[in-house]
């Protein structure tokens, strides 16, 4: 276990000025010269094979000229169109600054060009990934002896591999009964279907002797038996990647169900439950179940405490299935739960501590509630978890990541007999038998592996990083329910948030005051974005950048309906258009709970928006 310590943002970031630039390129540098070194030390006795003759030759130098005239180009691009993640200013995406470590250990791996698809190819990172799999395990409350994780791509491809693992394993049990009968005999195929994910893989225990004849009756070799293994169900508010995901799998759409969103846009339990006892009295099995931490429109927080107790409660009537976290955006906030033995804490003890060490410093902010907090205390009964390190980790992309609680789930999914390892070592010879992808950067687990050294997973580490963004949200909530109404130039406009965010994120929209055509509502929205990002032109011009969505019927039901009913919107209205766009601000940054920044800061924020409603006002 790491050495702990305390950890200060401002050490953390190149910053909004680059105040830290001089250690970053002191130890880029460093990095740099030591790469150099690793070259000239292997085999110093051959001789060096370019020439300085040839170094000075004039073909030699007109390369060199034209490198050096195409990165300029290149960086003229970057500076001039780019968003600025790095500044308080920006308000918009799931983008923000980078720590210094990740990109330090990003670029210093990056000079080797390591291959994590097998061990030969990375003798340094692989390890390195696997040690991060490993924090992931710890940071989700998972057995560390049982759980297994790694780094891919992003979270699309995270979530890929989580069907992946489900879709396999709820398979195996047919496959026992087509090739060792006997060990299934006395059970029904809804049995079958219904069986545990402990207990399937006591199964799979049990046949390793016929393993390859069990993989091919498995969905492996017969590929998805319409009907068989059921529904797939998300709530309205998943990722897109999920229909991707039903896709490919081979689930099919039509097996992916999405259960409708409350007020707060967290899964409807009571629709979840009806939708699995529905099913159930047809006899249609259930698949899996996802759960969202940190939903990328709204920031929400599923139930998922109450997920797991369904689960527990179908169980005792014969009925179970997968259980999978999707938590790419929410995944790391559970590092504020834990204290420095990576326990996690108790509810009261929680409050407590959150502002005695700093990681929320403002009195009046109450965070969690208790239903955020139960929801990241019980996703240690997930079977998976989607984590993005290139989100809430603060590390260069791309950077996704899974755990899974139990390894054995491996077995399911393997092209190779699982955990072949590396004679001599205790790494997997061939990463890319257990995971999608195949080649893939050594560099992104070098950088993903240097933060976690440095930012602790729990409280003192990543927790007191991303408190300061759940704080600065919740302070840009609170000032926003002080601005109900503002006036431009003789025309009144209503302001209004989404909800009161469970995370970092804060939605909010306007409306010309009395107007109750959504359409029209719809407009102005859309005219405040496109002045408060690159549709205005170059972002450098632009004092504040602010994102947005759309929310419809289609993918939400009414649950945008009530937003729009607190800006004056008739429900009637809202049933013709089926369509509400709003302001999305997800707040990564640090920085905005120092006083002497955050005091002027909302103001010229609201001054901001003031000057362009003033803008659309006098347009009209």
């Amino acid at each position: 276990m790491k050495k702990e310590h305390h950890v200060n943002i401002d050490a953390l970031f190149i910053g909004p000025k680059s105040e830290n630039i001089k250690f970053f390129k002191e130890t880029i540098c460093e990095l740099i010269d030591e790469h150099a070194f690793w070259r000239k030390d292997f085999h110093p006795e051959d001789d060096p094979i370019i020439g300085m003759g040839e170094q000075q030759e004039k073909h030699s130098k007109d390369t060199e000229q034209r490198i050096l005239e195409t990165l300029q180009k290149m960086s003229s691009r970057l500076r001039t169109t780019s968003m600025p993640w790095h500044s308080p200013r920006y308000l918009g995406h799931m983008n923000t600054d980078i720590l210094i470590p990740a990109i330090l250990g990003y670029v210093g791996a990056m000079l080797y060009n390591p291959n994590n698809v097998a061990y030969e190819a990375s003798t340094a990172t692989s390890p390195m990934e696997l040690e991060v799999g490993m924090d992931f395990a710890r940071l989700m409350g998972f057995d560390m002896e049982k759980a297994w994780g790694h780094i891919c791509t992003d979270g699309s491809v995270a979530n890929l591999e989580g069907i992946w693992y489900a879709r396999n394993i709820a398979s195996i049990p047919f496959a026992v009964k087509a090739v060792r009968p006997e060990l299934v005999k006395e059970m029904s195929d809804w049995e079958l279907a219904n069986m545990t994910v402990p207990a399937i893989l006591d199964l799979a225990a049990k046949v390793k002797d016929v393993w390859e004849e069990i993989r091919n009756h498995s969905v492996r070799g017969t590929g998805v038996i319409p009907g068989q293994l059921g529904k797939w169900i998300v709530p309205q508010s998943k990722h897109y990647s999920w229909v991707k995901a039903g896709e490919i799998s081979g689930i099919g759409l039509n097996n992916v169900i999405n259960i409708q969103v409350d007020n707060n846009f967290r899964m409807d339990i009571k629709v979840l439950e009806k939708t699995i006892n529905d099913l159930a009295a047809k006899k249609i099995p259930v698949l899996g179940i996802v759960g969202v931490l940190g939903t990328t429109e709204e920031g929400a927080i599923d139930h998922f405490d109450q997920i797991i107790a369904l689960r527990k409660k179908f169980e005792k009537n014969g009925i179970s299935f997968y259980v999978h976290a999707d938590m790419a955006y929410g995944g790391y906030a559970r590092s504020i739960f834990l204290d420095e033995k990576f326990q996690f804490l108790p509810y009261n003890d929680l409050k407590v501590r959150l502002h005695k060490e700093g990681v929320i410093n403002q009195d009046s902010i109450d965070w969690p509630p208790k239903e955020v907090y139960d929801a990241f205390e019980a996703v240690s009964e997930a079977d998976s978890i989607t984590i993005d390190p290139h989100k809430m980790g603060y590390v260069p992309y791309a950077a996704g990541g899974i755990v899974i609680k139990d390894k054995r789930m491996l077995d399911a999914i393997s092209f190779f007999a699982a955990y072949v390892f590396e004679k001599g070592t205790d790494v997997p010879s061939l990463l890319g038998s257990y995971i999608l992808e195949g080649s893939k950067a050594g560099a992104t687990a070098a950088g993903v592996w240097a933060a976690h050294q440095v930012v602790p997973l729990n409280m003192l580490g990543y927790g007191r990083l991303i408190g300061a963004s759940i704080e600065t949200a919740q302070r840009a909530w609170g000032k926003s329910q002080e601005i109900k109404t503002l006036e431009i130039d003789g025309v009144k406009f209503k302001l209004e948030t989404l909800v009161k965010p469970d995370f970092n994120m804060v939605d909010f929209a306007f409306n010309y005051e009395g107007n109750s055509n959504l359409e029209k509502m719809n407009q102005l929205n859309l005219d405040i974005y496109n002045l408060s990002s690159y549709v205005a032109g170059p972002v450098t011009q632009n004092d504040f950048i602010t994102s947005h969505t759309v929310f419809s019927f289609d993918n939400y039901g009414d649950a945008p309906a009530d937003l729009a009913g607190r800006l004056g919107i008739p429900f009637k209205e809202w049933k013709k258009v089926k369509e509400l766009r709003v302001m999305r601000a997800c707040i990564m940054t640090p920085y905005l709970t120092k006083d002497k920044i955050a005091k002027n800061y909302w103001d010229d924020y609201l001054n901001s928006m003031k000057r362009k409603l003033a803008e659309i006002v006098n347009q009209k």
